[in-house]
């Protein structure tokens, strides 16, 4: 159902009733681990995907950087410059 690099990948699933009679598949909501990292002040043009090419050395992994900071809208965490991101350990 997702890529094998996808935060979802292997995310158990359940299914629910619509309103118009379909069944549907949702995911469950995930439980996010403290994860271990270091503090990065985010700096005007920061783009997640670049942040996780320099500290992970994949840019794909940008949702890594996202569940260290327990987000889930990722690109939100780097619109505001001088705010303070977790940027979990490779």
């Amino acid at each position: 159902m997702f890529l094998k690099n996808s935060r979802y990948h292997g995310q158990a699933t359940t299914t629910a009733p619509a309103g118009d009679g379909r069944t549907v598949t949702l995911l469950v909501p995930r439980v996010l681990p403290p994860t271990p990292g270091t503090d990065h002040v985010v700096a005007p043009h920061d783009q997640l995907d670049a942040l996780a090419e320099q500290r992970l050395r994949d840019a794909t992994r940008y949702w890594h950087i996202a569940d260290a900071n327990t987000a889930l809208r990722a690109g939100e965490l780097t619109q505001q410059p001088g705010t303070t991101v977790q940027l979990p350990r490779g």
